[in-house]
C-alpha cells in the first residue's frame, strides 16, 4: 500500500476528514493544507486506519476535535472577560500604589 493511501480508513473516518477539511477551508486554509490537517487530526483521534481482527476496537481520543476553537480570550464568555478586566485593573492600581511608597 503506497504512502498516503486512504483505502484502509472507515467510512466514519472519511466523513470526519471531509467535515474537518471543509472547516479549514472556510477559515481560509489552502485546499491541500486543509486536507493534510484533516487527515492528521483523524489519525490523532483514531490512531490511523481500521485495524483488522476481532476485538480491536479502541476508544477514540476526543481531545484533538475539541482543541480547535478553545484557545484565547475569544473562547471565554463576555462576563468572564469583563471580570478578568476588572481584576487586572485592580491589580494595576494596587501595584501602582505600592510602587509609589
Amino acid at each position: 500500500m503506497p504512502r498516503g493511501d486512504k483505502s484502509k480508513y472507515t467510512d466514519k473516518q472519511e466523513r470526519q476528514a471531509d467535515h474537518m477539511e471543509e472547516g479549514y477551508e472556510k477559515r481560509g486554509v489552502p485546499e491541500a493544507e486543509a486536507e493534510r490537517r484533516a487527515w492528521a487530526t483523524v489519525n490523532k483521534i483514531s490512531g490511523g486506519g481500521k485495524q483488522s481482527g476481532s476485538g480491536r476496537g479502541k476508544e477514540e481520543n476526543k481531545a484533538p476535535m475539541k482543541k480547535g476553537g478553545q484557545k484565547g480570550a475569544a473562547a471565554q464568555s463576555h462576563a468572564t472577560r469583563v471580570e478578568a478586566g476588572k481584576k487586572a485593573a485592580a491589580t494595576r492600581k494596587r501595584n501602582a500604589s505600592q510602587a509609589s511608597r
